[in-house]
Order: structure tokens, then C-alpha cells, then sequence
């Protein structure tokens, strides 16, 4: 904070009288606003589920809820991750439980590879909701199913199939 500085010479004497200015410098606020800005870019897609799976395509909606879902990946290997944790089919129940403490109306979405087979996710799925989960959803990329989907309506108008 700067200080403006007079003197006066009164009776031989020096006397200082002190003023406030009445700017303030934001430069150190935008400096680390633009910090975070930058970290925050940098961290954001770190936070996605870290299990990569190649999801199948569809035009469905996607589902609405206030509640952060558990998520359940299976690979194109045919291996289970609970969040980013692999688990063994067996040891994934007792995992939700104690996670959800017992809440059966948890959220819980089920990732599967396209290239694996359908049973396989069907088996995950069976497993959890034979042990009382109610709300449990297969996730489909959507994205890219509109993205297709507008492609062979322009080959369909053009008359060409590829």
C-alpha cells in the first residue's frame, strides 16, 4: 500500500502528515486467478475414470441424477474395475457394499468394451443386482452414435455406401 508523504515546517518543527491512496492493485488477484485457471485446465481431464475402454454407440439421452454414480468398468481383456481398482467378480460385491454402506439405491454404471462379449457385462450386471442394487445402467458413448448416425444420412442423400 503506498503512502503519500507532506511535510510542513511549523515553529521550527517537521510534521508528516500521512494519506492512504485510494487504489488498490488487483495485478496480484489476476495473477492467481490466471494460476489456477491454468492448473485446473491441466488437472480436469486427470478426473475421468481411468480404465480405457471403448464404449459401444448410441443415441439414447443420457441419464440425469443428483448423486455421483460408482463406476464399474469392464475391458476388452474381460477384467473388472471398480472405479480405477481392479476386482475380482467375487470380491465386487462385498467392494459396493462397503462402499455404499448398504445403500441399495446407489447409482451405479456399468462400463463395457464393445469388443468383449455381451455376456460377460450381463454377468457383472446379474452379479450386482442379485445382491440388491436397484439402480444399475449400462453407459454407451452417445456422442459418437449422433456423429455416425449424421454420416450414413449424408451417404444415404448422396447415394453412396461405404
Amino acid at each position: 500500500m503506498a503512502v503519500a508523504v507532506q511535510s510542513r515546517h511549523a515553529r521550527g518543527s517537521v510534521r508528516q502528515r500521512y494519506r492512504p491512496m485510494g487504489e488498490i492493485n488487483v495485478t496480484p488477484f489476476v495473477d492467481v486467478m490466471l494460476v489456477l485457471l491454468v492448473v485446473f485446465m491441466v488437472t480436469a481431464p486427470l478426473l475421468t475414470v481411468g480404465v480405457s475402454v471403448d464404449l459401444p454407440k448410441t443415441a439414447a439421452p443420457a441419464v440425469q441424477g443428483q448423486d455421483e454414480p460408482l463406476s464399474i468398468s469392464v475391458n476388452a481383456k474381460g477384467e473388472i474395475f471398480l472405479q480405477e481398482t481392479a476386482v475380482a467378480i467375487d470380491e465386487l460385491v462385498p467392494r459396493l457394499r462397503a462402499i455404499t454402506a448398504r445403500k441399495p439405491d446407489q447409482r451405479i454404471f456399468i462400463r463395457g468394451d464393445q469388443s468383449i462379449a455381451y455376456g460377460r457385462v450381463l454377468e457383472v450386471m446379474g452379479t450386482i443386482t442379485s445382491a440388491g442394487f436397484t439402480r444399475v445402467a449400462l453407459i454407451a458413448d452417445a456422442q459418437a452414435a449422433v456423429v455416425q448416425q449424421q454420416r450414413e444420412r449424408g451417404r444415404a442423400r448422396s447415394g453412396t455406401n461405404r
